[in-house]
């Protein structure tokens, strides 16, 4: 049986409502998670997802910024939801679905804008999630399970537009992806994206503020799929949906794909 998974940072689910239809309706995952969905989850526009044939839905939503949610075409049922570095933030969500697949839907922390914890609190609560994110996986080992979402992160230098101008802008910091690899290495995560297209280029996220953001192409890969390694060799398939950042009214982000054949 193969599993494809979507992952897409859709900044508002109800706002974004008509693309996050038109791309069921045109890539047909079988799994699609959101993130900053910001919406309770009574609130959450169902009815046309629904008619889709994603009835089942998991979600943990929060008024007007943050929440994250899982969108299955077959049955799944809420595993877990964590809340680290001591916020109140809608930021996991995790399900399982009929086949045993575990499922971690993740929206990290942006970390604001100064990558000095002793000037932007936000920065020291992004290092701190992370970290409570490894303690996590360093205790109760996940398996069979696959994570997903805006971790808000370009690990690699080719995962930038400009390695050398990004090492001192929030996301692409040593000591952020230090705290990301700590957390990879404590689940035992691969990274699935990097796993199928080993080199080049790759991002997922290009910033409102370019003027014509397509022939800029000052990307990031900020959104991340990763499988636990006993099932890693099953994953498949991987890209972004590119063109979804052209859309209207689009997100900053892209969707980001995988199969896995569990």
């Amino acid at each position: 049986m193969t599993v494809t998974i979507c992952t897409w940072n859709i900044n508002s689910v109800r706002l974004r409502e008509p693309i996050v239809l038109k791309l069921l309706a045109e890539e047909a995952p079988d799994v699609l998670c959101l993130q900053e969905c910001k919406s309770p989850a009574e609130k959450i526009p169902t009815e046309g997802f629904a008619s889709l044939g994603y009835t089942h839905m998991i979600a943990n939503g929060q008024k007007g910024y943050n929440g994250v949610m899982i969108l299955s075409r077959t049955p799944i049922h809420e595993v877990s939801r964590k809340y680290f570095a001591n916020l109140d933030h809608a930021r996991h969500i995790a399900g399982q679905l009929e086949n045993g697949l575990t499922i971690h839907n993740f929206y990290v922390p942006a970390g604001g804008d100064k990558p000095d914890r002793t000037i932007n609190d936000k920065f020291g609560q992004k290092l701190d999630y992370l970290t409570d994110m490894r303690d996590w996986f360093n205790a109760e080992k996940p398996s069979k399970a696959v994570l997903v979402g805006d971790l808000n992160i370009a690990p690699r230098e080719d995962d930038v537009w400009n390695h050398k101008q990004l090492t001192k802008i929030v996301s692409h910091t040593p000591i952020e992806i230090d705290h990301l690899a700590q957390t990879q290495a404590a689940g035992n995560w691969v990274d699935i994206t990097r796993q199928d297209i080993p080199e080049g280029q790759l991002y997922s996220w290009w910033s409102y503020r370019a003027r014509d953001w397509d022939v800029a192409d000052k990307g990031r890969r900020l959104d991340h799929i990763w499988a636990t390694d006993d099932i890693a060799h099953t994953g498949h398939s991987s890209r972004v949906l590119r063109p979804a950042r052209g859309w209207e009214k689009p997100s900053d982000h892209a969707p980001l794909f995988a199969s896995f054949d569990i």
